[in-house]
């Protein structure tokens, strides 16, 4: 590809899907508070500016054109801000009342329960990561603004989905043990990213959108440099939180408390859900037997 890797280039629609989805998160912490006072608590806005400053890094330039044409190293700096930085800021911006009225609808709160669950997460995380890296998608995102955009979604949804069992504010979620969610985090730190290993030890590129020489480096260079960047980039995030996790537990454990007090959220949601359940069986209709299905002993 022809032209300056580093030349200014706007990204008007990337920028306001940004604001909207920060004004729809300033939006549903202010419509779900319970008290009177609807101000966005300090840490939330902290971590609402940190998912704004990832998001906006990782759908602008130089980042996001460098992914696009120039560099395979900056895709995977870019997918590393939207599913281990953007992603979980943006469910720490979202008070524990907010979460819980977003999921509460039926058909959300059924996926919200299935999505949560350790190995259906790393299935999906699994899934969307690996998906989204095999030529025919990455040489279809660097063709097609659309597909760009659409990818950048779906691994941001796909982060809420890696984080949703760890985070322990969220209402309804399937929380592993402290254990669990030092198991699963490692377990996410190895099965997604397993391609890095192939970049780093590959004799040839693999994608032809990057099959030219951006920013000094070789195709082949590039490439084993993403790999160095996924793993990098990864271990260290998560398995710092599987160790806090642990640590947790532990100091919880000297001093005699319960480190995992059940809130009357999820009291609440878990209600609603059998109910839910119970009605599901009390609509069902009851098996009549046909006539002449009964026999009669001679």
């Amino acid at each position: 590809m022809n032209g300056d890797p580093l030349a200014f280039h706007p990204h008007p629609a990337a920028w306001a899907a940004v604001a909207v989805l920060a004004a729809a998160v300033v939006w549903a912490d202010r419509h779900f508070a319970p008290g009177p006072d609807r101000r966005l608590p300090r840490r939330r806005r902290w971590a609402l500016a940190g998912a704004v400053a990832a998001l906006v890094a990782a759908t602008s330039r130089p980042l996001a054109d460098l992914a696009a044409h120039w560099l395979l190293s900056a895709l995977l700096v870019q997918r590393l801000l939207l599913t281990l930085a953007a992603a979980p800021l943006l469910l720490l911006a979202l008070t524990p009342e907010a979460l819980a009225g977003l999921t509460a609808p039926r058909p959300v709160d059924a996926v919200f329960e299935r999505a949560t669950k350790p190995l259906v997460a790393v299935v999906v995380f699994t899934v969307v990561a690996v998906g989204t890296l095999v030529p025919h998608a990455v040489n279809a995102q660097a063709a097609s603004a659309g597909w760009r955009g659409g990818a950048d979604v779906l691994l941001l949804v796909a982060g809420l989905v890696l984080w949703g069992p760890v985070l322990r504010h969220i209402p309804g979620a399937s929380r592993p043990g402290p254990v669990g969610v030092a198991v699963y985090l490692f377990v996410q730190s190895v099965l997604p990213v397993w391609p890095a290993v192939l970049y780093v030890f590959a004799a040839h590129p693999y994608y032809a959108a990057y099959a030219h020489r951006g920013l000094g480096l070789t195709p082949l260079a590039d490439q084993r440099l993403a790999g160095v960047v996924s793993k990098v980039g990864t271990l260290p995030v998560l398995w710092s939180v599987a160790w806090v996790a642990l640590n947790r537990a532990y100091q919880a454990d000297r001093t005699g408390r319960d480190p995992d007090l059940l809130q009357w959220l999820d009291v609440q949601r878990r209600l609603q859900r059998a109910e839910r359940r119970q009605h599901r069986v009390r609509r069902r209709p009851l098996a009549v037997p046909k006539p002449g299905a009964w026999t009669h002993a001679p």
